[in-house]
């Protein structure tokens, strides 16, 4: 007898190549300002708790203009990782994505 999956899981397998809950690294890129680091995390962490054993990592471009910020999370679901997305391409410090 074969396993009957959920809608739900059936509609995500067609989405996602991640197996839920997974460590997922969410890397941002924005201009170095005093907000960009905690406006990020904070979005990022209202979205997924950040993994056990991991640490934000801040890495600054060599002129100081750019920063980059990444967490890894423990995802759960792709909707989780959309909803996560579109926060911050929504704010105004972010300029890119990963």
């Amino acid at each position: 007898m074969a396993s009957r999956q959920t809608p739900e899981a059936e509609t995500q397998g067609q989405e996602t190549l991640l197996e839920f809950p997974c460590e997922f690294p969410v890397k941002v890129m924005g201009r170095d300002t005093d907000e960009f680091e905690k406006r990020v995390t904070a979005i990022i962490l209202s979205h997924a708790q950040q993994c056990a054993g991991t640490e934000v990592t801040i890495n600054r471009s060599g002129g100081g203009k750019f920063i980059g910020v990444t967490v890894t999370i423990e995802a759960h679901s792709k909707n989780q990782l959309d909803r996560m997305y579109q926060e911050l391409a929504d704010c105004e410090h972010v300029l890119v994505t990963l």
